[in-house]
């Protein structure tokens, strides 16, 4: 940022010139950590719905969810069904690890950001996985003691995300890519083993 030199005229003072603004170490240090809060935002979920998800059953989550999503009829729609599924599973496993409301958000948001990076970007596996690791390194235990305060999971809680990825989303990736990628033709005709094969560990049967 620069500064402004003033100089004096009669009828008061004027701009004469601009020096360069210097950086001192507490500047950078914010600007860093302002880089540091861009990671995995903005949030998925507000801490408002995050606390009111807390007080419900999973039945009551997966409603909520619903209705936050928008998806109306999920026994005709396949594809919203699993959504909404992914959501609420992952956020039923977060419930299991007794997270923090900010460790909730972003535990979503990555779930969000994921989804989204398939879905939309098409991005590959390879590619998606590459992505989280760098996600995980800025959000995960820091090795530096001096970064410490902007640890937002444990190394315990790290190595749990990582694994419960690879078992909900990047074990399942190829059946994903088929359902964002494919006709809904092609969707119907294959229904039956992408439910029997899809993730669903932590959730009871949707509701019509």
């Amino acid at each position: 940022m620069a500064t402004v030199s003033l100089g004096t005229t009669p009828g008061g003072t004027t701009p004469v010139g601009t020096t360069p603004g210097v950086n001192t170490p507490d500047s950078e240090k914010n600007d860093e950590f302002q880089e540091h809060e861009k990671i995995l935002s903005p949030d998925f979920l507000s801490t408002a719905q995050i606390t009111d998800l807390l007080t419900e059953d999973v039945d009551g989550i997966q409603e909520k969810l619903r209705i936050f999503l928008n998806f109306k009829n999920l026994h005709t729609h396949l594809k919203d069904a699993i959504i909404l599924d992914y959501y609420v599973s992952g956020f039923m496993w977060a419930k299991g690890m007794d997270f923090s409301v900010t460790q909730y958000s972003k535990f979503m948001t990555l779930l969000d950001m994921l989804l989204h990076n398939l879905r939309t970007l098409h991005m590959s596996l390879e590619d998606s996985i590459k992505w989280f690791g760098e996600v995980m390194a800025e959000i995960g235990p820091r090795h530096s003691q001096k970064k410490k305060e902007w640890n937002i999971f444990d190394v315990k809680q790290a190595n749990a995300i990582i694994d419960y990825l690879k078992i909900s989303l990047f074990q399942h990736y190829k059946l994903y890519e088929f359902m964002f990628y494919s006709t809904r033709e092609e969707i119907v005709i294959g229904t039956e083993v992408q439910v029997q094969t899809c993730p669903n560990t932590n959730t009871r049967p949707l509701k019509h």
